[in-house]
């Protein structure tokens, strides 16, 4: 084991040979011309054979030195363009992001976030898949999820993913002027309601806040649906009231289609955010997207 070159060694052993030249191979190293003798030395003490005849005017490689050069050189060679393709990730990265997120988050973020992200780095395949169920993204083969706060994992590294978020309690004009406008979430009782069901079976219950402290109501109703996308076409039908993230229906809200009701009633926001491995090292894809991520949410802000 002691008669064993480093990488180091060897890449100065070619330096020289290249060159023949203490003085122009010490320049290619950024060291000096001692540092490159002293190394050169020790090697050759070390592993007992001489690699380099050198005089005060020139330096030749040794039989030993010539077929020694003969077999590393293109292990070298293989190394110098094994880092430079690296630097060319960092460069120009490239890879393959795979994405765990909710199908809200899906349709908030994808023209925002996502499709820019594709835009910016056309060399990282985007591998997006949406669940509203809660999943191990390591076992699953994900480099990152999307969930709210309170799923996130307590061993896993989260940051923000886009702006704080709130609910919104929905209905038609129609299903508003049949049914009236309930004036405290408790009064929910009194109307049909659209249940949204979680992958866990549980039925959510509505958050509100009164007075600073939050209260949660569990709604009744004979239609139960998993998707604030079909909450909102049943609310739109006139179907019953829904409570679902308001970002996805301001344009509703705005053109009146829909209205909101209990708006006085509305719990503190919150926000999605990603999470992933708190491992050191990741992916150039993945440390590409969180460094964008980090610059949208800061966006967001200003």
């Amino acid at each position: 084991m002691k008669s064993r070159a480093t990488l180091q060694e060897l890449e100065i052993f070619t330096a020289i040979a290249r060159h023949r030249n203490f003085r122009k191979a010490a320049e290619e190293r950024n060291v000096t011309p001692s540092t490159l003798s002293h190394t050169i030395s020790n090697l050759e003490q070390r592993i007992g054979v001489r690699l380099l005849n050198r005089t005060t005017r020139s330096v030749s490689l040794t039989e030993a030195g010539q077929a020694f050069l003969q077999r590393i050189e293109p292990a070298i060679q293989d190394l110098s363009l094994a880092v430079d393709e690296l630097n060319d990730w960092r460069i120009a990265p490239r890879g393959t992001l795979r994405l765990n997120l909710p199908r809200s988050a899906e349709a908030l973020y994808l023209r925002t976030v996502l499709l820019p992200f594709r835009e910016r780095y056309p060399d990282i395949a985007l591998e997006v898949t949406t669940s509203d169920g809660l999943i191990n993204i390591v076992e699953t083969g994900f480099d990152a999820g999307v969930r709210f706060g309170e799923a996130i994992p307590q061993d896993m590294v989260a940051i923000p993913f886009g702006p704080r978020l709130q609910g919104a309690v929905i209905a038609s004009p129609d299903f508003i002027e049949r049914f009236g406008v309930p004036q405290h979430p408790l009064e929910l009782v009194d109307f049909p309601c659209i249940q949204r069901r979680f992958p866990s079976g549980i039925n959510y219950k509505w958050e509100f806040c009164e007075n600073g402290r939050p209260l949660n109501i569990a709604v009744a109703g004979g239609l139960t649906l998993d998707s604030d996308y079909i909450m909102i076409e049943a609310v739109g039908a006139g179907a019953g009231l829904a409570f679902v993230i308001r970002d996805l229906v301001r344009s509703k809200l705005k053109s009146g289609e829909l209205v909101e009701v209990l708006a006085d009633f509305a719990a503190p926001s919150e926000g999605f955010s990603l999470y992933y491995p708190s491992r050191k090292y990741h992916s150039t894809a993945l440390s590409c997207f969180i460094a964008w991520l980090r610059a949208f949410n800061r966006a967001c802000e200003s």
